[in-house]
């Protein structure tokens, strides 16, 4: 397998990705997936991982820094804009139509966790996506307002938005507004915050688990009203007869909003569960990472390759 560093535009942004190309000789071009990251991750994690593993098994893959992000270019720093999330896996499946390792034909997306609300939103509008597939989905408006579990205080999203609109007066007074740290200092105060859920995302992003120095941690403050008018799943029913797949932990809290984008799919439609695992367990932890990858493989093999 090798990997190189390649460069796309979505809606005029430069988007930076890795391009993951199977080293067995092929036939001709191979089945191809675009790979997404969760919110304020990078390529050079989870999805980068999973990207890795699926192109050792014979598809090329391509794990992409979303807008605003990682390597890609846009500014401010660390906006979280569904519109153009979604946009950027529409691009990624352009610049694969490209590729002569790849078959325009036969292209797939995988998305994790916020990537896996975006990526089925994406497909939704692009028939050109003939499957998606989503580990730990998570739908990033959904998580704001409601929080990981859907028991959140409506309070708690109305004190953000007041927040948001605070910090585009600071702006337009020529101030800066500052960002929205997604993390406290330490796994106690993340755990206080956000119990098991919150002290797991912390392990992951802030320390030597998981942790990458462009993973941003952030959030650009008018991510929070971007979110307030979106819904990634309101146009799944238009995926139609495409096939979709979600992947999810036993012991996911988040699992809630996979189960409301599987009763929205019209087509063939599968939820996979792997036992014991949490929300971010499948972002690393290879003895649920193994599991999901081998689903997947299945699952892409089917729909792809014939």
């Amino acid at each position: 397998m090798t990997r190189t560093n390649v460069t796309f535009l979505s809606a005029g942004i430069e988007i930076a990705a890795h391009l993951y190309v199977p080293d067995a000789p092929a036939s001709g071009p191979r089945p191809a997936l675009v790979v997404g990251h969760p919110g304020t991750g990078v390529k050079e994690q989870t999805s980068g991982a999973y990207a890795q593993l699926m192109a050792e098994r014979g598809f090329v893959t391509l794990a992409f820094d979303a807008a605003y992000q990682g390597e890609s270019g846009g500014l401010p720093r660390g906006l979280e804009d569904p519109a153009q999330r979604v946009e950027d896996f529409k691009a990624a499946v352009s610049y694969l139509t490209t590729r002569a390792e790849a078959d325009p034909g036969r292209i797939g997306l995988l998305g994790i966790c916020a990537s896996g609300s975006y990526s089925l939103a994406a497909t939704a509008g692009d028939p050109r996506v003939r499957a998606v597939a989503t580990v730990s989905t998570a739908e990033p408006a959904r998580q704001f307002r409601f929080g990981a579990d859907g028991t959140q205080d409506p309070a708690v999203f109305q004190a953000l938005l007041a927040a948001a609109a605070q910090a585009r007066t600071t702006a337009a007074r020529g101030e800066d507004p500052g960002v929205m740290k997604m993390f406290p200092a330490t796994a106690e105060q993340a755990g206080a915050l956000g119990g098991e859920h919150g002290i797991e995302g912390f392990e992951y992003y802030c320390t030597p688990r998981g942790e990458h120095e462009r993973s941003a941690k952030f959030l650009a403050w008018e991510s929070i009203d971007k979110m307030a008018s979106s819904d990634a799943f309101h146009a799944i029913p238009l995926i139609g007869d495409r096939p979709v797949l979600q992947i999810i932990g036993e012991r996911a809290v988040t699992a809630w909003m996979a189960l409301e984008a599987h009763h929205k799919a019209t087509g063939p439609k599968q939820i996979h569960w792997i036992e014991n695992a949490s929300h971010v367990d499948l972002y690393d932890k290879k003895q649920h990472v193994g599991p999901a990858t081998d689903k997947l493989t299945e699952y892409f093999t089917e729909y792809l390759t014939k």
